[in-house]
C-alpha cells in the first residue's frame, strides 16, 4: 500500500513491518495539519492491521521531525485572535494525543528511526516508541518552553520515565539541543549507529521485531507500561494474566519445540 511520492507521510507494509515516514523534508519534517492528520491515520491504521507485526516510524531528509509547523501555527493563532472562535492549541486532543497513544499503545513493537533532530513533538514521538535506533548527527530538544508552551506528545510522562525527574525538568525548563551521543548516555537511544548506516540499522531491527513472537512483545510493552503506575503487587498480578496470554500462543508452543530440537524458531506472531 505504498502511497504517493509527494505526500507528507508515507506508508508502506511487506514481511509484516509497517514503514511509515514523515515525508516534508523541506520543512525539516514540521507538522502542519495534513501531515498530523496522514501520520495518526497511518500508525492507527498499522495498529489494527493484523498483518503488521512491527512498525518503524522514520523521515526522509536531514530532520526526523521538529515538532509543530510554527508558521501554521501563528496564522491559526491570529485567525482566532480576530473571529474569537476556533483553538490553535485543539491539535493536541486531535493530533498529537492520537499519535502517541497509536505509538505506545499499539500491541506490537514501534521502533523510531531517527535521522536527524527531534524536536518538541518530533522528540515526543520518538521517546513514544518502544526502541530508537539513532544516526550519530542527530539531537533531541524538548523546545517548548523556547515558544512559551509546556510539554505535550506525551513528553511529561516518557521523558521523566527514561532519564529521571530531575534530567526531565532540567531539559524541559532549558530547552537545548542535546547531542545524539549525550543521549545516549542519558538512556534516550537504544542504538546509537553511524549517519550512513541509519536507515539500514534501523530497518534490520524493526525487522527482527516484525519476525518475532509478537504476542509476547505486545504482552511485554503492556507490563512495563502498566508497571510504570502500579505497585509492586498489581504488577505481578498484570504478570499473571499477561503470562497466561503468551503461554496460550502459537509462538510460545513453536519456541519450546524449537528449544527442544535444537533449532530457531519460526515465529507466527500469534
Amino acid at each position: 500500500m505504498a502511497d504517493h511520492m509527494a505526500d507528507s507521510v508515507l506508508a508502506e507494509v511487506s514481511d509484516g513491518l509497517a514503514t511509515i515516514t514523515i515525508n516534508r523534508p523541506d520543512a525539516m519534517n514540521a507538522m502542519n495539519t495534513a501531515t498530523k492528520v496522514a501520520l495518526r491515520d497511518a500508525l492507527e491504521s498499522a495498529a489494527a492491521d493484523p498483518a503488521v507485526r512491527a512498525v518503524l516510524l522514520t523521515a526522509t531528509g536531514r530532520a526526523f521531525c521538529v515538532g509543530q509547523d510554527l508558521k501554521e501555527h501563528v496564522a491559526t493563532l491570529e485567525r482566532t485572535r480576530e473571529s474569537g472562535s476556533g483553538n490553535a492549541l485543539s491539535t493536541v486532543r486531535e493530533h498529537y494525543n492520537p499519535i502517541v497513544r497509536a505509538i505506545a499503545g499499539m500491541p506490537k513493537p514501534v521502533v523510531a528511526g531517527v535521522n536527524g533532530v527531534a524536536a518538541g513533538a518530533g522528540f515526543g514521538f520518538a521517546l513514544a516508541c518502544d526502541y530508537r535506533v539513532v544516526a550519530d548527527t542527530a539531537s533531541f530538544n524538548t523546545s517548548f518552553a523556547g515558544v512559551a508552551l509546556t510539554a505535550d506528545s506525551g513528553v511529561s510522562w516518557t521523558l521523566s520515565r527514561l532519564i529521571g525527574q530531575s534530567r526531565a525538568a532540567d531539559l524541559l525548563l532549558f530547552p537545548r539541543s542535546i547531542s545524539a551521543q549525550d543521549a545516549h548516555e542519558l538512556g534516550i537511544v537504544n542504538k546509537l549507529v553511524p549517519a550512513a548506516d541509519l536507515a539500514a540499522e534501523a530497518a534490520a531491527v524493526a525487522r527482527t521485531l516484525a519476525s518475532g513472537p509478537t504476542v509476547a512483545y505486545a504482552a511485554l510493552k503492556e507490563s512495563l507500561a502498566y508497571g510504570a503506575g502500579h505497585t509492586l503487587s498489581e504488577a505481578l498480578e498484570k504478570e499473571d494474566e499477561l503470562q497466561t496470554r503468551a503461554g496460550a500462543s502459537e509462538d510460545h508452543t513453536i519456541a519450546v519445540q524449537a528449544f527442544l530440537n535444537k533449532e530457531k524458531p519460526k515465529y507466527l506472531g500469534r
